[in-house]
Formats: C-alpha cells, structure tokens, sequence
C-alpha cells in the first residue's frame, strides 16, 4: 500500500511512523483533486494499520503547500468549475474529504513546515495534532485578499489552536507570519532551524511512536471531542476509556518497564 505510486503525493514508513509529502512541486504544492484522492486513500488504510504509530506530513521543495491553484480559479476548471451550487457541491465532494479525513484519525499526525503553509496550506497544517515550523516557513490566511471565504474548514480548526481573536486578525488582514510571529501567534508548537527540521520532526514523531499507541489513540479521541462535549459527557467517555487502556497489555507492560526502570516496549495490544 504505501509503495505504490501516488499522485501528487509521495508516501513512505519507517519503522512506525509514515511520512506523507504533498508533491505537486511546479503548483508550490497547490491541492489538486488527485492529491484528495490520494491522502483520503492513504489514511484511511493508515489509521487501521497498527504498525502506523504517527503521521508526519510535509511538503516537496521549498513549500508546504500553497493552498488553492489560482490558475484554475482564474479559468474556473477542476475544482473551482461551475456555478455557485456546482462549487458547493465540488467542494463537500472535493477539498472537504481532506479536513474530514484528517480529523477522523485515531493516529497523532504531524505538520513538518518546511516553507510558505498559505491559504488552504495553512488550515492543513492546523489540521494536525502538532506542527513543526522552521526560519523558512510561513503561514497565512490569505482568502480575503482573493475575496474568499476559507471553504475547507480554517475557521473551524484555526481558532481552536490559536484562539480567536488571532484567528480573526489572520483572516481579516491576509498577513503573512513568519519568524517570531510563528511562535508569538502559537502557529506552531516547535521553531527550529531549517537545517534541524527534519531530524527535530523525526525524533518527536519517534518519542510520540514510543508511547503505548491504544492509550495515545484513546487521549486524541477525548481530546478533539472535549472541544465540544459538556463536562458530565467527557467523564463519562473518560471512564469508558480508562477502564479500556486499564486492561491493555501495554499498560502492565508499562507499570513493569517503571519498576524495573527502563524504557516500555508496547505492542498495541
């Protein structure tokens, strides 16, 4: 699965953990239809595969991804074809898939920045569960300097990782943040040097592959539905959960790993 060709994305897993790489490279990494089809493909085999313990996603040459394809906005192909309720439509069957994909996943995903993260690029990498940036990365929502509205869902994710009244200064001028203004915004969780992002993103995505999968699945589920769910609803789903992981064998495993004082070796199991 993960070394067949892919369009417009390049796939490949070490050990426990699968790094998918947008690559539409001569677009900036621009989001096309064949690269929906391909990350919907991916995860969603990804996310039952147990030997898949975290996601990095990142982008070919010197962007992460450029968002929309202005030159099919300009001549209204592809995704942006069609009248009002056509685009409606494309976009619930197109660009959406992403957002929905993302966010069903059980499996922690990481954002490697590793340039300009612009419009629809820069609600992909919210979507993650955690983002690495670099002195080369970007970030911008730029859909009002095109007169847009961000149709993939970056009001929705946008606002919960940096708050609103950040999210709405972002939308409403169009600015583009870099340097500083990445770790001053909260755009990302990690600011490194460009020459240390790819080891710096490798290595956390190992510490996170190293934690008991079952339990790290469990957390990120009652997380992203703590953002919604009343207190009463969270306990309960908690009790739930906890009185799952309690019984795993990654959990003796980890209680005998601490009394022996030496790293745990989970399973999934």
């Amino acid at each position: 699965m993960y070394s067949k060709p892919y369009k417009d994305l390049l796939v490949s897993k070490n050990d426990f953990i699968l790094t998918l790489t947008l690559n539409n490279e001569a677009m900036a990494n621009a989001i096309s239809d064949d690269m929906i089809d391909s990350i919907e493909d991916v995860l969603s085999v990804a996310d039952e595969d147990d030997s898949v313990r975290c996601i990095i996603l990142t982008g070919a040459g010197k962007f992460f991804c450029a968002g929309g394809d202005i030159k099919a906005m300009e001549s209204k192909t592809g995704m942006f074809a069609g009248e009002p309720n056509e685009l409606r439509s494309r976009y619930v069957r197109g660009i959406q898939r992403i957002p929905r994909a993302i966010e069903a996943l059980r499996t922690p995903i990481v954002a490697m920045v590793n340039g300009a993260a612009i419009g629809a690029g820069c609600d992909l990498a919210m979507m993650c569960d955690l983002r690495v940036s670099s002195d080369k990365s970007k970030f911008g929502e730029t859909f009002s300097k095109l007169s847009l509205v961000p149709g993939d869902g970056g009001t929705f994710f946008l606002q919960r990782i940096i708050g609103y009244t950040k999210a709405m200064e972002m939308f409403m001028t169009g600015d583009i943040y870099s340097g500083d203004d990445i770790t001053r915004m909260g755009l990302s969780n990690y600011h490194v040097s460009h020459e240390e992002l790819t080891k710096f993103t490798v290595e956390l995505a190992k510490k996170i592959s190293s934690n008991g999968p079952i339990a790290l699945s469990l957390t990120k589920m009652a997380l992203k539905s703590g953002r919604t769910s009343g207190l009463n609803d969270q306990l309960d789903l908690l009790s739930t959960m906890q009185g799952i992981s309690q019984r795993t064998q990654d959990h003796f495993e980890g209680i005998q790993a601490f009394k022996e004082k030496r790293a745990p070796e989970f399973t999934g199991r």
